[in-house]
């Protein structure tokens, strides 16, 4: 595949940049929101880029000269959790210049209107994305909009991205892929990440998971969503990719690199296969699903 031809966009002075109190907005419940939200200690991922979210769903932080990019805000209740680990690492929120998201559920997009309040970041997102944004719940084509108790806090001001378009943050150049499948408006995004001499691509790729409300069938939907969700599978799968990291830590096996870490290892997060065997596992789930609601036998 072609490398995406990028469209450089200056965030650094668009936004008025405050240091307001954190108003966290009213707490989320679901059967998992509890475990989901458990804290998890800040680390360096690799070079510039950092884990700030909870135990089960990330949120990443790039530090560069010019201010800090949040990928991914997880549950409103998760704000004060995401503010704390920013400090301390010894940024401070206010520094926060973008903010951006992997998809519109409110697992991942549900801290967002509170940070962007509390930073004045520009918060961007893919056309789709930012109707969900600012509409705060899923749009009606996302096959989870039919689950109950699914909308977040509304984002007042969401800057519109095109596809392949790269965000510059001071030093830091953050690229959109747009990856629609899991939600119509999904988008994985890229950039290069350095320590010492040594530079990594790191990807965080969007949820490429076929889950659904009860109803909804992939193989039923026009356009169709799985030929979609095939394209962004192959989007992921070519990207260059050192490092991966995804909205659920599981996905990249967070926890087990810790303990590795811990028990001395070093490089833990770079695997250059990462990308492909994510996006091969996300294959056979969608394989799995056709056959399931076409009533064939699993491949």
């Amino acid at each position: 595949m072609s490398r995406i031809a990028l469209v450089a966009l200056f965030v650094g002075g668009a936004a008025t940049h405050i240091d307001a109190q954190l108003v966290p907005d009213a707490a989320k419940e679901c059967d998992q929101c509890a475990a989901w939200n458990v804290p998890q200690k800040p680390f360096r991922i690799f070079g510039d880029t950092y884990y700030v979210g909870t135990a089960e769903l990330s949120s990443i932080l790039v530090a560069g000269d010019g201010g800090l990019i949040l990928l991914d805000a997880a549950l409103p209740q998760s704000t004060p959790l995401i503010d704390e680990n920013i400090r301390a690492l010894g940024f401070q929120p206010a520094d926060v210049r973008l903010i951006v998201n992997s998809h519109t559920h409110f697992d991942h997009a549900g801290g967002i209107a509170a940070l962007q309040r509390a930073t004045g970041a520009t918060v961007a997102a893919s056309p789709r994305a930012a109707e969900a944004l600012r509409a705060g719940k899923p749009t009606p084509d996302d096959p989870q909009f039919a689950i109950a108790n699914n909308g977040f806090p509304r984002v007042q001001d969401v800057r519109v991205l095109r596809n392949g378009e790269t965000l510059t943050v001071g030093s830091v150049q953050i690229t959109a892929h747009f990856t629609p499948g899991h939600t119509p408006g999904g988008t994985t995004w890229s950039w290069r990440s350095c320590e010492a001499l040594r530079c990594v691509d790191v990807v965080y790729a969007d949820s490429l998971n076929p889950v659904s409300a009860d109803d909804f069938r992939f193989t039923a939907s026009t356009p169709s969503i799985v030929e979609s969700y095939e394209r962004s599978i192959r989007t992921v799968e070519e990207l260059p990719c050192d490092v991966l990291l995804s909205p659920h830590p599981g996905f990249f096996g967070m926890q087990e690199k810790l303990a590795r870490q811990a028990a001395g290892e070093t490089s833990v997060f770079v695997n250059p296969n990462a990308c492909r065997t994510y996006a091969g596992g996300a294959r056979t789930r969608l394989r799995q699903r056709v056959a399931q609601e076409r009533g064939a036998p699993s491949p």
